[in-house]
């Protein structure tokens, strides 16, 4: 055991590019100022299913993590912790560990209780979360739980508030980018309306800044639910103007039509967080752009090339800035833990490193200011000036 304490660091949710180098930074230098590391596993899941008892075997809950460790995965995505959509505020008895089983006994059970206890088996004088809104809120319930917690924001769709940055998203827009530029062969060939589904439930941030910086002609955010008419006109009007008849369109998997009643679901399985899986719209909008089609196009109907990208942004090693800020946020978090300090999420805004309180994640939601940043009429980007915005031109503030 060290001098100076145990701290543990656990990431949770959907994995992202940069989640590894997060860890390294963490892990190799708090090994240099004298603290021991323990990586918890799967997430929040990892501080439910430990057994406080030094004679049970929790090697697939928590481990040690040693320089050695966190260098070979250092340099790869997703994240070698594993991960999960554990929430111990509201765990299914379904999903509760055999030895909690029968202490717990309601559909839905609070077993913070036992995170607790946890905690204070493993002798953590500092937890390091890393995920996105829903984990990190569960992160902010152990701070006023007294437990001393600094956080790290990660999350493809860029959306956890008090941060401009969160961990992965710059690998998605890159992924998103490239991706399409290849899509571009297919649809041209053919002649085709090219739809494609990103990430994006409440924000819009993965398809409007791919599409600002010229990877579609036009995209479809969760902010502003769309006219498919006006969209069939629009992308019809790019496909007659492009020299090899096609135009792009980038769509929110939580984008809505006017007059659709919710988002479009691949089923109706809950995660405990609240949230159906998404998916879909893509395919609704391919169908009725079809259909549409003849309207604007002298009778003629226009085929579409529809493709969901889904993991494809997500998965792979991490692009630069995703192997350079989590190096940063990491040793800022450090930073607090040197000077005492928690209740706090590293973050980043206009261009600098910076922390606030983590109560930030449980205000208000972090979408696209759609007045600012979106065309309603062409559904397209809308930026007057670039002067003195972020490098990924939204903050945190809108």
């Amino acid at each position: 055991m060290s001098s100076k304490g145990t701290i543990g660091i656990l990431t949770g949710g959907g994995d992202v590019p940069g989640l590894n180098p997060a860890i390294r930074a963490i892990t190799i230098r708090a090994l240099r100022e004298g603290y021991r590391v323990l990586g918890i596993r799967r997430g929040w899941a990892g501080l439910v299913e430990l057994v406080p008892d030094l004679q049970a075997d929790n090697s697939n809950n928590v481990h040690d993590l040693t320089q050695d460790v966190v260098n070979r995965a250092g340099r790869t995505g997703g994240t070698f912790l594993h991960t999960s959509r554990t929430r111990p505020s509201h765990l299914p008895k379904a999903n509760l560990p055999r030895h909690l089983s029968e202490k717990y006994t309601d559909e839905i059970n609070d077993v913070t209780p036992e995170v607790l206890k946890n905690i204070d088996f493993l002798g953590l004088d500092f937890l390091i979360p890393i995920g996105g809104d829903d984990t990190l809120s569960y992160a902010q319930r152990l701070h006023e739980e007294g437990v001393k917690v600094v956080a790290i924001p990660k999350t493809m769709d860029n959306d956890v508030p008090g941060t401009d940055y969160c961990i992965g998203f710059s690998t998605c827009v890159t992924r998103t980018i490239e991706l399409t530029h290849r899509l571009r062969t297919s649809a041209g060939s053919h002649e085709r309306y090219l739809v494609i589904e990103v990430f994006g439930r409440y924000a819009g941030f993965s398809a409007l800044l791919p599409t600002m910086a010229g990877a579609a002609d036009r995209c479809i955010i969760p902010e502003h639910e769309f006219d498919i008419e006006q969209l069939a006109r629009l992308l019809t009007d790019d496909r007659n103007r492009h020299q090899s008849k096609y135009s792009v369109l980038l769509i929110s998997e939580g984008a809505r039509m006017r007059h659709q009643q919710e988002m479009s679901f691949e089923g109706v399985e809950i995660d405990q967080y609240g949230h159906r899986k998404l998916g879909g719209i893509g395919d609704l909008v391919s169908a009725q752009l079809k259909e549409l089609s003849p309207r604007f196009n002298q009778d003629r109907r226009i085929n579409v090339l529809n493709q969901r990208l889904g993991y494809l942004v997500r998965s792979g090693d991490p692009d630069a800035l995703d192997s350079i800020v989590p190096m940063a946020f990491g040793n800022m978090a450090l930073d607090l833990v040197l000077a005492g300090t928690s209740g706090r999420l590293v973050s980043i805004h206009n261009g600098s490193y910076d922390t606030v309180p983590i109560s930030v994640v449980t205000g208000k939601k972090k979408v696209v200011n759609v007045e600012k940043y979106y065309n309603t009429e062409r559904l397209s980007p809308r930026y007057d000036s670039f002067q003195h915005q972020p490098l990924f031109i939204m903050t945190s503030d809108e």
